[in-house]
């Protein structure tokens, strides 16, 4: 039985489960999914203090022409070494803490200076300038939520906190493995008719742009004994990916050896293009993803079916691409009864509506129509015309959703 796209993601997500947690130094978890709900030990801000270069003062001895002797002079870290008395105000920097009998700080600009004593040019409301103690996060609240990726806004956040270090999803180890005679390794000399082995690259690329470790097990050629050997080093780490020998040719043992090493196989094929010879299977819970040869092909898949599993082992709470809307700027025609994943360039109008279009030739031997890609579209199997103008469904390519990124 061939699956749908939608169901061949379904049926992986619903076979892999998070690997665990390790802790780890914070910058260390940049970029890797929290394992389990924070809750703030600390308050922010820690204590009162000011927002602005200024004098700290009671807000009722604020007003034009008042003047006020100074009572101290309170740096940022400086500590705490003085109080504001009625009819008085003391010089505060940015950040310091908000001397005891003050409720208001008066910008420098709002006021004239003179020695040890200043002049109000105007007046100030209670609690004017003043960062409270807590008035951004109290203790107890929850700061992150299990499965959130952490970025550089969340890496601020904790080490406000003052913690050091944060439990996290542990990193995923892939084994990427791919298959054939014809293929020979980046560098190396080969017969005439051979070519690079790039897919092993460009996944490793992609394992380790989402946080994983890859660990590329070279080539096995077309050969049962030679399968078996590499199949059973992948079978070792979290994930085995395979790139070619799944279709129905001579020497194509990958399905074979699979089913000798004891992998149950889940399905064969998806009613996608480019993509269709894509098979899974798991060995306990070993995933193994047995991906098409062709370039494009084993990218759009790992893509489509592989990152979302990865993902999700790695303890994120968000494994999809967000699907958005838009414009075809042109007609696009397909056979129907397979949904097809569009190489895509992405635009918008002038209407500031995203719209799309081919990013070139879309046979799956042009890699560059991969590379001017920005997203994409998701068009319909049982569709073969698109007329201009219709809008479909895409999701943006690389690691960030950013256009351009």
């Amino acid at each position: 039985m061939v699956l749908s796209f939608y169901q061949a993601r379904d049926q992986i997500l619903a076979s892999v489960a998070p690997l665990g947690a390790e802790d780890t130094l914070l910058l260390d978890a940049a970029g890797r999914a929290v394992a389990e709900n924070i809750v703030a030990p600390l308050p922010l801000p820690a204590f009162d203090n000011s927002a602005m270069d200024g004098y700290a003062l009671r807000a009722a001895d604020c007003f034009s022409g008042a003047v006020l002797p100074l009572a101290g002079y309170l740096p940022a870290g400086g500590g705490l070494n003085c109080r504001v008395e009625p009819g008085t105000a003391v010089k505060i920097m940015t950040g310091a803490p908000i001397p005891p009998g003050a409720d208001a700080v008066v910008p420098f600009e709002e006021t004239e200076e003179a020695p040890e004593q200043v002049t109000m040019l105007g007046t100030v409301k209670p609690g004017a300038h003043i960062r409270w103690q807590g008035e951004d996060i109290s203790p107890g609240d929850r700061i992150i939520e299990a499965g959130t990726v952490l970025r550089p806004a969340e890496i601020s956040l904790l080490a406000s906190m003052d913690l050091p270090k944060v439990r996290v999803g542990r990193r995923v180890r892939v084994a990427i493995l791919s298959t054939g005679d014809e293929l020979r390794e980046l560098g190396a000399q080969g017969a005439e008719g051979t070519i690079v082995n790039s897919n092993s690259w460009a996944l490793a690329a992609a394992v380790r742009e989402l946080g994983g470790v890859p660990v590329m097990l070279g080539i096995a050629r077309d050969s049962k004994e030679n399968l078996y050997e590499k199949m059973s080093q992948g079978l070792e780490a979290d994930v085995l990916i395979t790139s070619a020998g799944v279709s129905a040719g001579d020497r194509d043992y990958v399905r074979e050896v699979l089913d000798d090493l004891g992998v149950e196989q889940h399905f064969w094929k998806v009613n996608i293009k480019p993509g269709k010879p894509t098979a899974f299977g798991l060995k306990g819970k070993v995933p193994v993803f047995s991906l098409p040869g062709n370039p494009v092909s084993a990218m759009m898949t790992f893509e489509e079916f592989v990152r979302p599993a990865l993902l999700k082992m790695m303890g994120h709470r968000t494994v999809l691409k967000p699907l958005f809307k838009a414009k075809l700027q042109e007609p696009i025609s397909k056979k129907s009864g397979r949904l097809q994943l569009m190489r895509v360039a992405v635009e918008f109008d002038a209407q500031g509506e995203m719209t799309i279009c081919s990013s070139g030739d879309q046979n799956t031997g042009i890699l560059r129509t991969l590379v001017n890609a920005q997203g994409v579209a998701l068009l319909a199997a049982e569709k073969d015309y698109f007329a201009a103008g219709e809008e479909v469904e895409l999701h943006l390519l690389g690691a960030s959703t950013a256009l351009g990124s």
